[in-house]
């Protein structure tokens, strides 16, 4: 089987799933649309407020969601898999969107990193939990290992003060990893670009009035950067990037496709820097090395 274009494979009908390589790409580029979700979010609360930026990016993801599942007449999931899809709403629709984004109020998307510095090991121990994976020490220690670097060079980037924005990190990262973790293992039984798009559709009738009653009360200013950042997060973080995400997961496990995402903080970085003009240190060269050290050793052992 030849490696089919990352989009284009994931949103086909066909069942057959994509060969490692193309998973990894797959999951890699899942991974470059996650690093710009902090900068957009950034953008998105120039005009919005953070109620106001989360439902409405919900409404329009689910909306694409569920204009392609009507296109390709996509039958509803069976009984079985609407509570591992709950999940995957609470997890990654609703619980991490809202919660970053209200630290992303008081805090840096350069500081936010450390929750995608993090997200990669938790995931990993959800996954461990709910699937019994069992991944070799070697790809515990790189893991360990990576997880360490990122929370070192983030905390030391903040001053190693915790705020009330690093509470709602940490309880995103948490949520989040349940539902990385549940939705791989759907995406083992059901093509992944429908585990999202059916989680986003579920939860229209709980974003449709949020957004209502939130735009009643809080002001919208539409900018360039605003409805830029709305249109990202909604279409390329929340449908696009999960999409490829999730089908790469399917295929190379969820243990190993979450130790990608260790550069993921570093890609937050750079885009940090490039769109929001946020200023770093000379340490981030040396953690963007360590942490590709540590990918290729989780990368080569068995999981």
């Amino acid at each position: 089987m030849t490696d089919d274009p990352p989009v284009a494979a994931a949103l086909s009908p066909d069942p057959r799933r994509p060969t490692p390589r193309a998973a990894t790409v797959q999951a890699a580029l899942g991974v470059t649309a996650f690093s710009l979700t902090f900068p957009a979010t950034a953008w998105g609360l120039e005009g919005f407020g953070p109620w106001s930026l989360v439902t409405v990016r919900s409404v329009l993801a689910a909306v694409i969601a569920g204009a392609c599942l009507l296109a390709l007449r996509v039958p509803l999931p069976s009984r079985a898999h609407w509570g591992g899809l709950a999940v995957v709403a609470a997890g990654v629709v609703l619980g991490f969107p809202m919660l970053t984004t209200l630290a992303l109020e008081t805090s840096t998307t350069s500081h936010a990193a450390v929750v995608v510095g993090l997200l990669p090991l938790t995931t990993a121990v959800f996954s461990s939990l709910r699937t019994g994976a069992r991944p070799s020490r070697v790809f515990w220690g790189a893991a360990l290992a990576g997880a360490a670097v990122v929370i070192a060079f983030t905390v030391g980037q903040s001053g190693g003060a915790l705020t009330t924005a690093d509470l709602y990190l940490f309880a995103a990262l948490l949520i989040c990893a349940a539902g990385y973790t549940e939705g791989g293992r759907l995406a083992r039984v059901m093509p992944g670009w429908q585990v999202i798009g059916w989680a986003l559709v579920g939860c229209l009738p709980l974003v449709v009035p949020g957004a209502v009653v939130a735009l009643a009360f809080e002001p919208v200013q539409l900018t360039a950067h605003s409805v830029t950042g709305l249109l990202w997060v909604a279409a390329g973080s929340q449908f696009l990037g999960l999409v490829v995400w999730y089908r790469g997961m399917a295929t190379i496990g969820v243990p190993r496709a979450s130790q990608l995402q260790l550069a993921q903080p570093l890609l937050t970085l750079v885009w940090s820097v490039l769109l929001l003009g946020e200023d770093l240190g000379a340490a981030a060269p040396l953690t963007a090395l360590a942490v590709l050290v540590c990918i290729a050793v989780t990368q080569r052992s068995r999981g």
